[in-house]
């Protein structure tokens, strides 16, 4: 069964500038668990069914146009069948004033009232934008993350392989780093994953032989960077002479990770071989192969050669857990 997550009000408000009007306690101690927001026109009007109170509720000029043609009676009555089912919140969009019997139920009932000045439709967007973030599936594994030429480029491999090595000479060129040695992984879409490192470790490289370094602190803040779209996985291994490495690329490889297949490259690493220039061409291959173009493909046709077309299946080395 998948972990479910949460994100405490305090943030929330906190992160997207929004005023308190009522909360019942601390806010740090209530918390948003789904990722959906609604508008509860329908549970204002007495249609109930499907209502799901752990949504953010939002009430915007639709939702006040409809309240303000009912009487005061009218009113508590919709704003306690809204408010009995105990929703998460109820945000109030456009600076609009709370109506008093939407407060005395609130009160009674416990369910905090917040209020922002944006519009409804881009407050709903942004913030489920940033539940999609907060709440995403996600899980924590060894690695460096880089922005290499915009590409999200995670290196993974064996301890002592030369990740944070490369993520290091890879900065002194002008790159960034999300994350050095564990790497946050959120599926913030059914199509996309999103890396960022731990905060007590965040911008911290370690080095074998040199220490700990603060990557901000050395190469300035145009070096780091917090998150980032992982695009493609980088598989740092030494070199073993007994196994035959792609030469060609002409058959894409995918790792599963969150259910998400991510195009990856093996690197076998030997002294001598420039691991930052091979990342960064690894890395704007792989935007020319998203946009359409395969160089190893151009090549065989120019031969003459027969380049059989791709059957659909992605081929997964591995499901990365």
């Amino acid at each position: 069964m998948a972990k479910t997550y949460s994100v405490t009000l305090e943030k929330m408000i906190k992160d997207n500038g929004l005023e308190i009007l009522y909360v019942p306690n601390d806010p740090s101690v209530i918390f948003i668990s789904s990722r959906d927001v609604n508008r509860p026109g329908l549970m204002l009007a007495g249609h109930d069914r499907f209502f799901d109170p752990k949504r953010v509720q939002f009430l915007g000029l639709g939702e006040y146009g409809y309240l303000n043609s009912l009487t005061d009676a009218e009113k508590t009555e919709s704003f306690q069948r809204l408010l009995e089912a105990k929703p998460s919140c109820v945000i109030i969009t456009r600076g609009l004033e709370p109506m008093p019997e939407m407060l005395a139920q609130a009160k009674i009932y416990e369910v905090p009232v917040l209020r922002t000045n944006e519009s409804t439709s881009s407050c709903m967007s942004t913030l489920i934008a940033y539940l999609g973030v907060e709440l995403a599936e996600r899980i924590t594994r060894h690695g460096v993350l880089v922005e290499v030429y915009g590409e999200g480029i995670l290196i993974i491999g064996d301890s002592g392989v030369g990740k944070s090595e490369t993520a290091v000479e890879l900065i002194n060129r002008g790159h960034r780093l999300i994350a050095d040695d564990a790497v946050e992984i959120r599926r913030v879409s059914s199509k996309s994953l999103v890396g960022s490192a731990p905060d007590n470790i965040r911008h911290f490289i370690e080095l074998r032989g040199v220490g700990i370094i603060n990557a901000r602190n050395i190469f300035g803040i145009g070096a780091v960077k917090m998150t980032e779209r992982i695009n493609m996985i980088i598989k740092l291994e030494t070199w073993n002479e007994n196994k035959v490495y792609d030469r060609l690329g002409l058959e894409d490889e995918y790792m599963t990770v969150l259910g998400i297949n991510i195009p990856v490259t093996t690197v076998p690493v030997t002294p001598g071989r420039n691991l930052a220039i091979i990342i960064e061409t690894a890395a704007m291959n792989n935007r020319q192969k998203r946009m359409g173009y395969s160089a190893a493909k151009e090549l065989m046709q120019s031969l003459g050669m027969d380049v059989d077309e791709d059957d659909g299946a992605p081929n997964i080395l591995e499901e990365w857990h």
